[in-house]
């Protein structure tokens, strides 16, 4: 629990923490739930001294991404990465009070600890768009990062290609699309709620600045997700246009030994068959050296020509 303005960090019971939340002029309470959901347990709003009913969901395990007003509350479910998972927070905010659970350890609570002592916001809902900024950080930093590698890969790759580059690759794409499915839904809600705030007369000029600052960073957040999904994709037809290159210059290779052994295979099978015109005439050992060797010989230097003054032999050597 941090009391604000002060910015004093405490650890309470839930009894204490009840009794703060009916009488503190504003309240920033933390919530760390066990892993495992308890069956029957009471919902977490009600032992808090909060509406249970149109809050049942807040701190139940495998909640989707959520935004609402209940009443004079606003509450969010809002993905926030954490290594290489995405875990879910709740958050409450009142006038007089911020509540956020999470199931196990908390993964912002440094962070946002950190910015309340020096910026101090002056209200509940201010602290409450600074948590959500603080979610949002860790999905441009995730992305940043992935996006990283995924640079620094294609341009290994480039270099010299190796068959672990793909592996990693994949992985990368699939973490650009699982941040990328993540977010996109949770700004959808939000941008909703939103919205329809922002278009009440009484909602307040520095509650519309904040709505508006969090939707810009919203915009480039997901802009940087989906750029990595597009570097992903980039760098996996590169891999496969190499593949394809490699490949290209395999049957290129093979086609030179067929045109310099096709010929060669046709003289072997040729004078290879047992008719008269070879038993009987092709006896001597100057004609023997003459069809066996020298028109195998004239063959080959005549395959090499061809080869020579066409584009594939040339291509091959600019390859190597």
């Amino acid at each position: 629990m941090v009391s604000m303005p002060e910015g004093v960090t405490t650890r309470v019971s839930v009894s204490e923490a009840r009794r703060r939340l009916a009488t503190d002029p504003f309240l920033l309470l933390d919530v760390e739930l066990p892993e495992e959901e308890v069956p029957e347990e009471e919902p977490l709003a009600h032992r808090l001294g909060l509406d249970a009913l149109e809050l049942a969901w807040f701190g139940r395990r495998g909640e989707a991404a959520r935004a609402e007003f209940a009443g004079d509350v606003v509450g969010f479910v809002v993905p926030v990465v954490h290594d290489e998972r995405i875990v879910h927070m709740h958050a409450l905010a009142g006038e007089r009070f911020l509540v956020t659970a999470h199931r196990g350890r908390a993964v912002l609570a440094a962070q946002i600890t950190t910015h309340l002592r020096q910026e101090r916001p002056h209200d509940a809902v201010a602290t409450l768009f600074l948590v959500l900024q603080e979610a949002l950080a860790t999905f441009r930093r995730a992305a940043v990062h992935a996006l990283l590698q995924v640079e620094e890969l294609e341009d290994d790759m480039f270099e010299e290609r190796r068959p672990g580059q793909i592996y990693r690759l994949t992985r990368l794409r699939r973490r650009a699309a699982v941040l990328h499915h993540s977010l996109l839904p949770y700004l959808q809600v939000v941008e909703e709620v939103i919205t329809r705030r922002m278009m009440s007369r009484d909602f307040p000029v520095d509650r519309q600045r904040l709505a508006q600052e969090f939707q810009r960073a919203a915009r480039l957040v997901l802009a940087d997700t989906e750029s990595l999904q597009d570097a992903a994709r980039r760098a996996l037809a590169s891999y496969g246009s190499l593949i394809a290159g490699e490949q290209n210059g395999v049957i290129n290779r093979l086609t030179i030994v067929s045109v310099i052994f096709l010929p060669l295979s046709f003289l072997t099978g040729f004078f290879g068959m047992n008719f008269t015109f070879l038993t009987d005439e092709l006896e001597s050992r100057v004609v023997f050296w003459l069809l066996a060797v020298g028109l195998q010989l004239a063959v080959l230097l005549a395959a090499f020509y061809v080869l020579h003054r066409t584009r594939v032999w040339r291509r091959l050597r600019d390859e190597d």
